[in-house]
């Protein structure tokens, strides 16, 4: 990509990138001296200085003739990314007002790597009390910040991991098959489960940049089916001092996360022992 094209697909015109160019390379410059060197139509020169002008991105002289010059880019680069996050922020408050969730219980099918890590994120960021996972490598590096986000904010986080059992701030279980399970399994696991109420289960390519099934539910039922499950594959490959803990964290009866207590009619605040009774 040159320098036009990376304008262009920040928002500017291909006129505009071409005349902000064109300043980098001789400042000042008149629109006449432009049209010139580009072999455009003053007009269409003059319309794309005041465009960059109101996008920050020229100084005026303001003498006859008028001349021109570049604000650095890194100014200006700045400002359009200022600019992005306003128009961002400005957007998901409109599409939010617009998104009414509506859990149906259903299954969806993910095709892309981005898809499935922003939805991982995404159940990462919205759990309130429980996060359980089973990640090789490729995902457990993208998303272990997110984890550890999770785990300042309190919630318990803990799962399988197939290399080194790395220095985190939750709990980190190296499967005890995870050298059999890395040659053998045709691709980089992500399995996740929030609360008991959503789950993620994907295969990607062995180096995680592509997808070869990835499904996705809010079934209650099914997300609490996950969570028993892999709970008990977390407590069987940890160590025994660390079972009875983690069975009162993360059980599906013991723990009773907010997924199983929709499933049978509690109340959404757990009890004072966070179990059923």
């Amino acid at each position: 990509m040159n320098a036009d094209e990376g304008l262009v697909a920040l928002g500017f015109t291909e006129v505009e990138a071409r005349v902000y160019c064109e300043l980098l390379k001789g400042a000042p410059a008149t629109g006449y001296r432009l049209a010139q060197a580009l072999g455009k139509a003053p007009p269409s020169i003059y319309q794309a200085l005041a465009s960059l002008e109101h996008k920050g991105a020229v100084l005026v002289e303001e003498e006859e003739p008028r001349a021109f010059r570049p604000v650095p880019p890194d100014e200006v680069l700045t400002a359009l990314q200022r600019g992005f996050e306003l128009r961002r922020r400005e957007a998901a408050d409109a599409l939010r007002k617009l998104h009414a969730p509506v859990q149906d219980d259903r299954i969806y099918h993910l095709k892309s790597v981005a898809q499935v890590m922003e939805r991982a994120r995404a159940m990462i960021a919205g759990a309130a009390e429980r996060l359980l996972f089973d990640l090789f490598p490729p995902p457990f590096e993208h998303l272990a910040p997110a984890l550890t986000d999770a785990s300042a904010r309190n919630v318990a986080v803990a799962g399988l991991v197939y290399d080194e059992t790395p220095k985190a701030p939750f709990d980190c279980v190296r499967s005890a098959d995870a050298d059999f399970v890395r040659e053998r399994w045709p691709g980089a696991q992500l399995t996740l489960v929030a609360d008991a109420r959503e789950f993620l289960v994907a295969l990607l390519t062995p180096d995680g940049t592509g997808v070869r099934q990835a499904i996705w539910s809010d079934s209650v039922y099914l997300a609490c089916l996950q969570h028993s499950g892999l709970s008990a594959e977390v407590r069987l490959n940890a160590p025994q001092s660390a079972r009875a803990r983690l069975s009162r964290s993360f059980s599906l009866i013991g723990s009773s996360p907010p997924g199983l207590r929709q499933l049978v009619g509690l109340p959404a605040s757990p009890s004072k022992r966070g179990v059923l009774s």
